[in-house]
């Protein structure tokens, strides 16, 4: 039953989704002019280390990484926020709170279709980067590179379900979120090594989850091994931090039933 709420859930946002083409479209093409830009950085600092890099044959190869990790960071973390936000301004909270569906059928319900779509365009920028960029990848250990996309997905998760819950006490608290997500994707070492981060702040790199996805990605990637740790550490975090979360997001889906303020905006 919950399986079959969930899907119903993905599927209506799916066909809202598929009635607004161009923001398909747009969405795809923005991330392929990324892609492009950082290619284009590397073409520029050519001559860097491999072993300053995570092993990574290039900057590109390590920036690309970042990009591809994004659109599933953001699909699992400021995307519950959001949703709930447009739930709210379009008037359909109320429906959904009032439906048959608990609040983990609803976080997950939320996020499964912006979920699947990241994975797709991951797909279609991964093609793009290998046949048109020329990147390459001889090493790499692609199922290992999906387990460690979907421990990434499930450790990330309970912070966009946090953040659905800030929107429905604080309306604007996933904006915090949001942020809050950009600055640890700075200290993780999305775009360049935390190795040169100050002594002084690259200790917190080692408390921050996103640190052992793009590791571990890195790892599954380049050498094709090594990431096993970082999906067993991901996991974990998953595993400590949904029930919080989801009782977190009860408690403010009640909260905001007791006030009146699904609608409020």
């Amino acid at each position: 039953m919950t399986a079959i709420r969930i899907g119903s859930l993905m599927r209506r946002d799916a066909l809202i989704a598929s009635s607004y083409r161009m923001v398909f479209v747009l969405d795809i093409f923005f991330g392929v002019v990324e892609l492009a830009f950082y290619y284009f950085i590397s073409a520029t600092f050519a001559h860097v280390s491999p072993g300053d890099l995570g092993e990574a044959p290039s900057y590109f190869a390590f920036a690309i990484v970042g990009v591809l990790l994004g659109a599933v960071l953001n699909a699992t973390s400021s995307t519950v926020g959001s949703r709930v936000r447009d739930e709210q301004l379009t008037g359909t909270l109320e429906i959904l709170a009032a439906s048959p569906l608990n609040s983990f059928e609803l976080c997950v319900g939320l996020v499964s279709f912006p979920f699947l779509f990241a994975l797709v365009r991951l797909g279609i920028y991964t093609i793009f980067a290998l046949t048109v960029l020329g990147l390459e990848l001889p090493s790499a250990d692609w199922p290992g590179f999906l387990l460690v996309l979907l421990a990434t997905g499930a450790a990330i998760a309970p912070i966009g379900i946090l953040a659905g819950a800030a929107a429905l006490v604080v309306k604007r608290g996933h904006v915090v979120a949001s942020t809050g997500v950009y600055l640890m994707t700075f200290l993780a070492g999305m775009a360049f090594p935390i190795s040169v981060l100050p002594g002084w702040i690259r200790w917190i790199s080692d408390l921050i989850p996103l640190r052992y996805a793009f590791d571990g990605a890195r790892a599954a990637l380049f050498t094709g091994g090594g990431w096993g740790m970082d999906v067993v550490v991901l996991s974990a975090i998953a595993a400590a931090l949904w029930p919080s979360a989801l009782v977190a997001f009860s408690w403010a889906l009640t909260f905001a039933k007791r006030k009146a303020a699904l609608a409020d905006y």
